[in-house]
């Protein structure tokens, strides 16, 4: 699953078996390409040209025209949506508030102190659950106001581990 938010209004994507399902609605297109940037589809009595202008990978952000209308979609996969929900997705990253723990586990490393400044990327603490270490990285830049946490203490899941 994954969603399309075009012009402020989100839609949900599924692949399903028997095709697209928009928002829970099966959906029918005929598709043919054209070239490698242009599509052609007939969906119910209409027919459409619909053409790639622009592609941002990092942000996941397309730039079409379909018909005579220039349209920006953004794309969420589900890895992208997992993230949103335990709020480390790049919008929580622009204000870096807080870290928080994404699993119930073990601190086994912390690597930053109140008054560290981090960059985005940085590791920031190692958080052992089910006998695996997963390293916690900074989504954003900001300064750390106040670590939570201590070396060896057992954490919750959504547990605060870091302010900035």
């Amino acid at each position: 699953m994954f969603t399309v938010t075009i012009q402020n209004k989100t839609y949900s994507v599924e692949k399903t078996q028997e095709g697209l399902q928009v928002n829970g609605k099966s959906i029918y297109w005929d598709l043919k390409w054209i070239s490698d940037r242009k599509i052609h589809l007939i969906a119910g009595s209409r027919s459409l040209e619909a053409e790639l202008i622009a592609l941002d990978k990092e942000t996941k952000t397309l730039k079409i025209r379909l018909g005579n209308k220039v349209s920006e979609l953004q794309v969420k996969d589900r890895f992208d949506l997992l993230l949103e929900q335990l709020g480390m997705d790049t919008k929580a990253s622009s204000a870096l508030k807080e870290i928080k723990a994404p699993m119930p586990g073990l601190i086994l490393d912390l690597r930053v102190k109140a008054g560290d400044e981090v960059k985005k990327g940085d590791v920031i603490l190692v958080l052992e659950a089910m006998k695996m270490e997963n390293i916690i990285k900074s989504p954003g830049d900001g300064l750390v106001k106040n670590v939570k946490v201590s070396l060896n203490q057992s954490v919750e899941k959504n547990q605060i581990l870091i302010q900035f």
